[in-house]
């Protein structure tokens, strides 16, 4: 379990990543100047249809002003950002990556949201909250770096209140064997993808009720296909994080997607029993 998680953590390393994000941002003014999470949103979204995607589960769970979120695997912090500013709730990120914490909290002074999100070091596996103590848990792009489902969705269960709302995007194996490397793992060794179903069975074995479920995979290509067209990302982007390598990565995400290799879960899950179960949607 240790090895895997150091290579994850190595995968994340991203050394130098905050002397890296104030030379990327004075394009967008000088040091001192307050920024705001949109101008951020290309920067600090790591996963499919990047801000879009976020504001939608924010809906789906019913974020609301006053609610406290946590964001498991929270990268830079870009989703803890965009939840505080649109929705009003307060917002713990915690990652295993050092430097992407580090990262995070000086976004986060760059936006002045100091009082509303905060960012930890912390395994998703090992979470450093008492119970019951979240109304909404956020796992974005994260479940395929980690092998032992069961310990997560536990986890994640454990710091819900009774009622909270556990919502989940992330890829999901189709069958197919995946092109490598990708943006979570530049080998097999730290990529652990299950199907959609098997997902869903992890999460209510955990304590789960599906109240909403989404194949958000046709939504996902039509992002990669328009990102195509419409030539070079804009400055900065996630390749200030991710490094030199970032656009192989992503690449081969979408054409991982376009050849149905891989596909995209979107749900949200209640911690409590739910009558009846809900069908699978396609967008």
């Amino acid at each position: 379990m240790t090895d895997v998680l150091d290579d994850v953590r190595d995968h994340y390393c991203a050394t130098g990543l905050t002397g890296r994000l104030k030379i990327a941002l004075t394009v967008l003014g000088p040091e001192d100047q307050r920024l705001t999470p949109q101008q951020l949103a290309a920067l600090d979204q790591f996963h499919t249809r990047g801000v879009a995607a976020t504001a939608e589960l924010a809906r789906l769970a019913g974020i609301t002003a006053g609610m406290s979120v946590l964001d498991v695997g929270s990268g830079v912090g870009g989703p803890a950002r965009f939840l505080a500013a649109t929705c009003g709730c307060r917002v713990t990120g915690i990652d295993l990556s050092e430097p992407f914490v580090e990262a995070a909290r000086y976004l986060t002074q760059r936006t002045g949201q100091g009082e509303q999100v905060s960012f930890h070091t912390a395994s998703a596996l090992d979470l450093p909250f008492d119970d019951t103590g979240f109304d909404v848990v956020l796992l974005q792009h994260v479940a395929m770096n980690i092998a032992d489902r069961a310990r997560l969705y536990r986890e994640i269960r454990r710091v819900l209140k009774p009622g909270g709302k556990f919502v989940t995007f992330d890829v999901v194996a189709n069958g197919s064997e995946v092109h490598y490397p990708v943006p979570w793992a530049r080998t097999p060794a730290t990529s652990f993808l299950l199907t959609a179903d098997a997902t869903r069975d992890a999460i209510e074995t955990a304590g789960f009720s599906a109240l909403a479920w989404q194949d958000d995979t046709e939504a996902a290509k039509s992002w990669i296909t328009q990102l195509r067209e419409s030539g070079p990302p804009p400055s900065p982007n996630p390749g200030v994080v991710m490094g030199p390598d970032f656009a192989q990565l992503s690449a081969n995400l979408g054409r991982n997607l376009l050849e149905g290799r891989l596909g995209i879960l979107a749900a949200v899950f209640e911690a409590a029993p739910t009558k009846g179960r809900i069908h699978m949607e396609s967008r």
